[in-house]
């Protein structure tokens, strides 16, 4: 029953918040501080409740390293948000997050010294391809949307690259953050509730940097379109709505990746988060209509197989069809 409903709170939890975020970002594409506080807020209210006991509980791990890991995990968030205000679309950035790969496995052989098997080289090959195609065909609709003047035209594209550019800096970021936990737990043992409450609760004071940001989008949303709740029966702005639903499906989704990294082998859930994201895409593509060209498509298909191919996802199926032909001759 675990396995099960873990895959179930994944799917619906984490497609169901891009399309939240997505709505979120179409009007108030600067939107990205408030979410992101948000989110903090409300799953480090929740960890301080049922992890800490309302901060009873020591931590297993010494506050001193999960100040470091949280400013990595805070920088992460917060340029992942904001990098949707630079002429970023929704697509290309579920696309280009998908490369952590890359950066996983550049970083692990750079700072642990590791040595991987040639099919994982390939693996990250046609990963850096498809980002690379997909990448240089959303520059050239930048390029083509970017109407008005020249110079017009090169400060859109110039937010754009500066997007990528923080895209980038996010990714390695985020694999730094990932090695440093992995010290971590070799350490300490696997914690990871209680690194998920650090995560998002000592980050909230470096939020008062952001904060004239985050109380203008409040008025903003104020100011949205009312709709009415049938639960309470009461009108409420439709961006809070958005944002509250956007926050209670991103906790579900990391309850259900939780739950999964608990009941399974890291395999499947790297196979079950990867087929979320190209489910994600898929959404983001036809009900929000956003531009996704041939050669998209290839670049995606690309992204996934080397994805696939680094889990070695295909290794794992012959070895699971086998075992029923050796049981087979086994007993005869």
């Amino acid at each position: 029953m675990g396995t099960p409903f873990a895959i179930i709170l994944v799917f619906v939890g984490c497609c169901s918040n891009v399309v939240f975020l997505e709505l979120l970002v179409r009007d108030f594409p600067g939107c990205g501080n408030i979410v992101t506080f948000a989110q903090f807020a409300f799953i480090a209210l929740e960890g301080f409740i049922f992890e800490t006991n309302f901060g009873r509980k020591k931590p297993a791990i010494p506050i001193s390293n999960y100040v470091i890991m949280v400013t990595m995990f805070f920088t992460v968030s917060v340029i992942n948000n904001y990098a949707l205000n630079f002429n970023i679309a929704m697509p290309l950035h579920m696309i280009f997050r998908s490369g952590s790969l890359i950066a996983n496995m550049i970083l692990g052989i750079i700072i642990l010294k590791k040595r991987y098997s040639a099919s994982k080289y390939l693996s990250i090959v046609l990963v850096s391809v498809g980002i690379f195609i997909c990448t240089i065909m959303s520059a050239k609709q930048v390029n083509l949307a970017s109407e008005g003047s020249e110079e017009e035209g090169i400060y859109a594209f110039m937010r754009w690259l500066l997007g990528i550019a923080m895209l980038t800096f996010a990714l390695l970021m985020s694999a730094r953050m990932g090695i440093f936990q992995e010290t971590l737990y070799k350490q300490y043992g696997k914690h990871s509730k209680e690194a998920l409450f650090y995560n998002h609760c000592l980050p909230l004071p470096g939020f008062l940097l952001l904060s004239m940001d985050i109380y203008n989008h409040c008025v903003y949303f104020n100011q949205s379109t009312p709709v009415d709740i049938p639960v309470i029966g009461q009108a409420m702005p439709v961006m809070w709505v958005y944002l509250l639903m956007n926050v209670i499906t991103q906790y579900v989704c990391i309850r259900g990746v939780f739950i999964l990294t608990t009941e399974c082998a890291s395999l499947t859930v790297t196979l079950v988060v990867t087929l979320r994201k190209f489910l994600s895409l898929i959404i983001s593509i036809l009900y929000f209509q956003n531009p996704f060209t041939t050669w998209h498509w290839v670049g995606t298909a690309v992204v996934f197989l080397g994805t696939l191919l680094y889990t070695e996802v295909w290794t794992s199926i012959q070895t699971a069809l086998r075992r029923p032909d050796v049981k087979e001759k086994k007993a005869q």
